[in-house]
């Protein structure tokens, strides 16, 4: 079966393009020219990786995806001429998955659809399925994550390294595995996102985000997750 991607983006020839050349590499292609027709293909066709607009009439793609990830985790590349730090980190708060600036070259845009979704797969088949520490329980394939019986929702960044850090338990994972495993080899050096997450991370999972017990920084290292205590009421 061939592996289905979605292109939402108002301007017809860019999505036309991306669309030929996404089937000249085997893909299957999709197109919609605004966020409302690209939702309601999105729900019919069920994607496996959405290609999205930023500036787009009627519903932007900051919207889309925020549909997008209340339903579902699939992989989303935001194509867009919006290149400052600000929109890349609202896009990847939002779910997304990559960020490539207008203009692009196709090749270019091709292999970071590749790359994504061999990401993707990579956390899919690989590791235990369920991960328990104290009240922390990780179910890897349901992609669900439970603190004290309480279901946590994470963005898809935050869940990809909280998965990462789960699966090197105890060990350290530097900056640069963390950004290469989950933005791409392409943003080794950009710690800031890395540090950015980690900081959600923890107000989401450690009794007191300032003193964290849970993941821990090794400095100018990287991160290492440590064993859970038994109840966070010991």
């Amino acid at each position: 079966m061939q592996t289905k991607v979605l292109v939402i983006d108002d301007d017809e020839e860019i999505a036309h393009l991306v669309g030929r050349w996404l089937q000249r590499k085997g893909y299957e292609a999709i197109t919609a020219k605004d966020g409302p027709e690209g939702l309601r293909l999105f729900y019919k066709e069920r994607p496996d990786l959405v290609i999205l607009d930023v500036m787009m009439p009627e519903m932007d793609g900051w919207d889309v995806c925020r549909r997008v990830r209340e339903v579902s985790d699939v992989p989303v590349i935001m194509l867009t001429a919006k290149a400052e730090p600000t929109d890349k980190i609202t896009g990847f708060d939002l779910g997304a998955d990559d960020y490539v600036t207008k203009p692009f070259e196709f090749p270019e845009l091709l292999a970071r659809v590749g790359a994504t979704l061999r990401r993707v797969e990579g956390v899919r088949d690989r590791g235990p399925l369920v991960f328990e520490s104290g009240d922390l329980v990780v179910d890897f394939r349901n992609r669900e994550v439970f603190l004290a019986g309480r279901n946590v929702r994470l963005s898809p960044k935050e869940y990809s390294i909280l998965s990462m850090l789960l699966q090197n338990s105890g060990r350290v994972v530097t900056h640069e595995q963390i950004l290469s495993h989950v933005w791409g080899p392409e943003y080794v050096g950009a710690t800031g996102y890395v540090k950015l997450y980690i900081r959600y991370l923890r107000e989401k999972l450690e009794k007191d985000p300032s003193h964290p017990k849970l993941i821990v920084t090794e400095r100018g290292v990287g991160y290492r997750f440590a064993k859970a205590p038994a109840s966070w009421d010991t």
